[in-house]
């Protein structure tokens, strides 16, 4: 080789050498994903459900990895991993087994919305030591000494606990006399069971009210009328109307409504985020919907005005649900404890959750403005809301410091 090509030749060698030197670095110095799993129901007669918790997921995630990422992580972005609960116990099962195989990775995850397919679920992620977020209501949910479990909602017997005296002190206020008579109509599925059963057991009596008609079916619901001739030949002044899916409360209110029960003749009290979806007024007239008082465990208030704002924008759904805010929430809360363990390791991460106490940042999206769980997994001092169907749209009646309007009682 001639002493000219020679000299061309060493330059580009040691530019070569430079670059392969440098590659690896830079290899490593990506950053990436953190994967959190959602299962939820997205077909089946749960799937509107599971699409609404899907949104607010989504929605935070784009917030987070728009904000920077997890930055204790050097900006890693949260990468939202979805399965199919569908319709059955089995199903939610077999969503989580699958799930937890094909992606080793993932740190956390969020789910199921209905507390039968939780309890299943939850049994999978356990095993795996993966830590769960959930909104469901069922108490056994986190009276199984978990350790990676953790309950956001105030579970069912702190609801029965809570929800009948706030009912009839309202209705008392409102109307000038006690409420003395009661109704129950429910599915026999986790949530409702777990709810009435305190309620049966001294609940009802403790609030002097008298049990009147008590009905459960199976869901779904293929006709409700003689659940609704029970109700018209007992006459409770108000009524439990525990269903977990919106067909069945569809059968139920329209079959009121034929009966000359419903629009506020018999009060109608709801629970769970089936009744506060917008697709109850693509189901049935927004007059049969007035007046129904719906228990949840988180809503929106004025403080989230903003995020509802962009919510709205980004969906073009009429407003925000429970099952929204909440998912919206459990991502925050994997950043939060990401962006202290500064690792994507899922032991580290149920670890930041168990001592987490904080007041701002997941906090702003959980009615009490405080997130701290106990022992149990449990989110310490979550309550209730209650929402009413005013005018064709659900809005918070208690408590005091998130209500926007007043509840209305029975028929004007």
């Amino acid at each position: 080789m001639t002493s000219r090509y020679l000299k061309l030749f060493k330059p580009l060698c040691l530019a070569t050498a430079a670059v392969l030197t440098i590659a690896p670095s830079a290899t490593l110095a990506q950053v990436k994903d953190v994967k959190v799993a959602l299962i939820v129901p997205m077909s089946g007669a749960w799937a509107r459900n599971g699409e609404v918790h899907l949104m607010g997921a989504k929605a935070a995630i784009e917030d987070i990895n728009k904000a920077g990422g997890i930055k204790s992580m050097g900006g890693a972005k949260l990468q939202l991993v979805v399965a199919d609960a569908g319709d059955s116990i089995e199903k939610a099962k077999s969503a989580a087994q699958r799930l937890l195989a094909q992606e080793p990775e993932l740190i956390g995850g969020t789910g199921a919305f209905v507390s039968s397919f939780t309890l299943a679920i939850t049994e999978v992620t356990e095993r795996a030591e993966l830590p769960w977020l959930t909104l469901s209501y069922a108490d056994t949910i986190t009276d199984r000494g978990y350790k990676y479990v953790f309950q956001t909602s105030a579970p069912a017997s702190i609801q029965a606990a809570n929800f009948l005296p706030a009912v009839v002190t309202l209705a008392s206020q409102t109307t000038g006399k006690p409420v003395k008579t009661v109704g129950i109509v429910m599915d026999n599925t986790a949530s409702p069971v777990g709810l009435t059963k305190p309620l049966r057991d001294g609940g009802f009596d403790k609030q002097g009210l008298k049990l009147v008609t008590d009905e459960i079916y199976t869901p779904p619901l293929s006709d409700a009328t003689s659940l609704v001739q029970k109700l018209r030949n007992s006459r409770p002044e108000f009524a439990l109307m525990l269903t977990t899916n919106t067909s069945d409360s569809k059968l139920l209110l329209e079959k009121m409504d034929e009966m000359g029960l419903g629009r506020g003749r018999i009060p109608m009290v709801a629970n769970g985020g089936a009744m506060a979806v917008p697709d109850m007024l693509k189901l049935v007239k927004k007059e049969t919907m007035e007046g129904v008082l719906v228990v949840i465990a988180n809503w929106p208030g004025k403080a989230q005005a903003a995020l509802v704002n962009s919510f709205k924008k980004r969906t073009g759904e009429p407003w925000m649900t429970q099952d929204s805010i909440s998912t919206y929430g459990d991502m925050w809360i994997f950043k939060e404890a990401l962006e202290k363990t500064g690792v994507a390791d899922r032991k580290k991460v149920a670890e930041a959750i168990r001592t987490m106490d904080t007041t701002t940042g997941p906090a702003n999206y959980f009615p009490g403005k405080r997130l701290q769980f106990d022992e149990k997994g449990r989110r310490v001092g979550a309550d209730i809301v209650l929402l009413q169907w005013q005018n064709g749209t659900p809005v918070p009646v208690y408590p005091a410091d998130i209500a926007t309007a007043k509840l209305k009682w029975g028929r004007k």
